[in-house]
């Protein structure tokens, strides 16, 4: 099941990524644009010609699908007449890429009334590719290298885990609940594809996102890899982050973890949410 989607997603990732390296290689305009939540943010060729290797592709298989992509026009009463709907990121991690840090990933998800369902993030500049599909285990594969099976850490201790962190986005806030947390090591690296890859490698165990800024092309695809790798992402507050929704930012925020310490953690973090005047919307 989700094969021909997996081989699809697969396929349109790289050659995006082909594309957005090329672009890094040889040199581009940073531009900025004003986003679904009014805030300017960097946007690039690179991005926009990601987007329409994915979109064409993703129209021409599934043309029965809707799709959402971060740079295109949303439809909104278009989309949610779909049951499957692609959820697309074309480049996660623009702001690396302008850097040209490496940090950035092209994510593709496919969600089937809501819920995530097949995950596709591949990461160019490390050629290193995680997919998934639901009921079917999660992979990476490192450049050509056989793909390995994922499976998540069962850390539950703070003061033994490593958090991912944002390289980008860094916080007097997310400091404090590091602190509050008792976590003593933190990795900083770009894009949330990349960040949740960590926990489904076991190199860090938890993401914290307290911003309200992420959109759902954020974490559908990554969640799905993430869940089949045995971790959990929810919003802080532990619910469940859905795709059928005409407001595709995640106002609560971002939590995904190694699952065994997601309920801890969540109960943790509500008191200091509570601190910052944070409530579930």
């Amino acid at each position: 099941m989700f094969e021909t989607e997996i081989e699809t997603a697969i396929t349109l990732a790289r050659d995006a990524g082909s594309a957005i390296l090329e672009y890094y290689r040889n040199g581009f305009v940073a531009e900025e644009k004003l986003g679904v939540d009014n805030f300017s943010e960097p946007v690039t060729i690179a991005d926009r010609t990601a987007s329409r290797i994915i979109v064409e592709g993703l129209a021409r298989a599934f043309p029965d699908d809707g799709i959402l992509s971060e740079e295109e026009p949303d439809d909104i009463a278009e989309r949610l007449s779909h049951e499957r709907v692609w959820v697309v990121d074309p480049m996660d991690g623009t702001a690396g890429f302008v850097k040209k840090d490496g940090d950035f990933g092209v994510q593709i998800g496919l969600a089937v009334s809501g819920v995530p369902v097949v995950g596709v993030v591949f990461l160019p500049y490390h050629d290193v590719l995680y997919y998934a599909a639901a009921g079917q285990g999660a992979f990476m594969a490192n450049g050509n290298a056989t793909p390995v099976k994922l499976i998540v850490s069962n850390k539950t201790e703070f003061a033994v885990m490593r958090l991912a962190a944002s390289r980008n986005h860094a916080s007097p806030r997310l400091s404090h609940v590091i602190k509050k947390l008792g976590i003593n090591s933190d990795v900083r690296r770009g894009s949330v594809g990349l960040k949740v890859g960590l926990i489904a490698t076991r190199e860090c165990d938890l993401y914290i996102h307290l911003s309200p800024r992420s959109k759902i092309w954020d974490t559908c695809a990554p969640q799905v890899i993430l869940e089949e790798a045995g971790g959990r992402l929810t919003d802080l507050f532990g619910t469940p982050i859905r795709c059928d929704v005409s407001d595709v930012q995640n106002h609560n925020g971002v939590l995904a973890t190694n699952g065994a310490a997601h309920d801890q953690t969540v109960k943790h973090l509500r008191p200091i949410l509570d601190e910052f005047g944070r409530r579930p919307r």
